[in-house]
């Protein structure tokens, strides 16, 4: 057994994610029979002495059916019609699941806006910790009945790779409705299985396909989460969650590709969408990304969109690249009148609530299409 195999089957604390292809039937109602399959690898990593979180899809797919709809819909307020009424369907059945071995759940619904608020991030991860400690299994799901677009994770393997920072997992597997990451399309015979990614250069020149028929995922969000999580990664499917908890040779094994950055930092660079967009002169772009300060007015040349203090905006070099995204401390409509200005000026001039930062270097995160970087660490 390797060594990243090895430290899976010893994970104390595992993320374990299901797709909406594993848990429902094909015409979008839940599959009982899936369900308490899962439920006993689970439980059996329970009475081993592991703490799992399992992060659940299926709430719009388990809605279908119900609504009479045979496939996902394609416009958000019916999604959240479906997953309104499938949510309840889902937990009740996960609930009756895990009672067969006395264990109770807790139902976590995480919007990307809920975890972008400093006190609601720590809040959510206050609640998994006390779920934890209680001996709970916390199942995890997108609020789907609110969250926008603007908003969304866009899949729960993103969701899975946050979480397993948001409770500092050792490990996760994310269970898909294929056994492996292939170099192509699995179907094809000359397609073939790939045991081990190491580093991007295990990627080059494989086409991941897009998304399924009642989930939003595909092998992209798949390769993208095992690169956020920081920890090993197995990504199989449902039928084989024992042995890959087990640490046994199957799927694909992600390694893991850095250290760890803060959970925050995390959030703002995979699950969110800038709302509007700050354009700097090159002194603020170099000391934003370079120096890793703060953003003042004094190196803001333009401002784009239509947001409110609090929300994520992206930060752009004068060329229009965007650099950087972080948490705005005004609205939209106030930056003009700040643009060029000292924070003294500022202070002197329209009074002391302005001698602040347009983000704090707290609240920003460095984009580099490979890397997430930032100053704030929780």
């Amino acid at each position: 057994m390797s060594d990243i195999r090895e430290a899976i089957l010893k994970a104390r604390r595992v993320v374990v994610k299901a797709g909406s292809s594993s848990l429902t039937t094909p015409q979008g109602t839940i599959d009982a029979d899936r369900i308490d399959a899962l439920v006993d690898v689970l439980a059996a990593g329970r009475a081993a002495g592991r703490e799992i979180v399992f992060v659940s899809s299926g709430a719009i797919a388990a809605g279908l059916g119900p609504l009479g709809l045979t496939r996902r819909p394609p416009d958000l307020a019916t999604q959240q019609a479906a997953a309104s009424v499938g949510q309840g369907l889902l937990v009740a059945r996960y609930t009756s699941s895990f009672a067969r071995y006395g264990l109770r759940v807790g139902q976590v619904l995480l919007t990307a806006d809920d975890m972008m608020r400093r006190a609601h991030h720590r809040n959510a991860q206050r609640t998994l910790e006390q779920l934890l400690a209680l001996g709970i299994v916390p199942i995890v799901n997108e609020n789907d009945t609110v969250a926008t677009d603007e908003i969304r994770f866009g899949d729960n393997d993103r969701l899975a790779a946050l979480v397993s920072h948001l409770v500092r997992a050792d490990a996760v597997v994310l269970l898909s409705d294929v056994d492996s990451l292939y170099t192509g399309d699995p179907a094809r015979p000359d397609s073939r299985r790939i045991a081990e990614v190491r580093g991007p250069e295990d990627l080059a020149g494989i086409e991941l396909g897009g998304s399924g028929r009642v989930g939003t995922g595909g092998m992209v969000t798949k390769v993208e989460a095992a690169r956020i999580a920081g920890v090993p990664v197995v990504l199989t499917n449902a039928a084989s969650a024992a042995a890959a908890l087990a640490g046994e040779p199957i799927g694909t094994l992600f390694h893991p590709q850095s250290r760890r950055p803060s959970t925050r930092l995390l959030w703002l660079a995979h699950a969110t969408t800038g709302q509007g967009r700050l354009v700097l002169d090159t002194g603020a772009v170099d000391a934003v990304v370079r120096r890793r300060k703060s953003l003042l007015p004094a190196g803001v040349t333009g401002v784009e969109g239509d947001f409110t203090a609090g929300d994520p905006v992206d930060v752009c070099a004068p060329d229009g690249d965007v650099v950087a995204r972080g948490l705005v401390n005004y609205d939209a409509g106030e930056i003009p009148d700040l643009m060029g200005r000292s924070t003294r000026w500022l202070a002197r001039e329209l009074g002391p609530e302005y001698e602040r930062e347009i983000i704090h270097r707290d609240d920003l995160v460095i984009l580099d299409g490979r890397s997430t970087k930032g100053q704030g660490d929780e």
